[in-house]
């Protein structure tokens, strides 16, 4: 069994209004030294497949078909194995 975390970030070319909300809110909290803040996702899937190989392989199907917006998104993920 796999354990697999998708990260899913907005490209750097996309404007981020969350993160800049973010940015403003921690900045009037006087938070001070806050330069940029990005929004993002955390998905988590857990999987039965056999080996690594194929639990990538589903993940990154997952991200290009229905996970990520790969047009405005990239995104990222670690697999570990783990006991069922």
């Amino acid at each position: 069994m796999f354990y697999a975390k998708v990260y899913i970030t907005l490209k750097k070319s996309i404007a981020d209004p969350q993160g800049n909300a973010i940015k403003e809110a921690l900045l009037s909290m006087e938070y001070d030294g806050v330069k940029d803040v990005r929004m993002g996702k955390l998905i988590e899937i857990k999987l039965a497949d056999k080996s690594s190989k194929e639990a990538e392989k589903r993940v990154k199907d997952m991200c290009d078909t229905l996970l990520a917006n790969t047009v405005i998104e990239d995104y990222t993920y670690d697999i570990l194995e783990v006991q069922p």
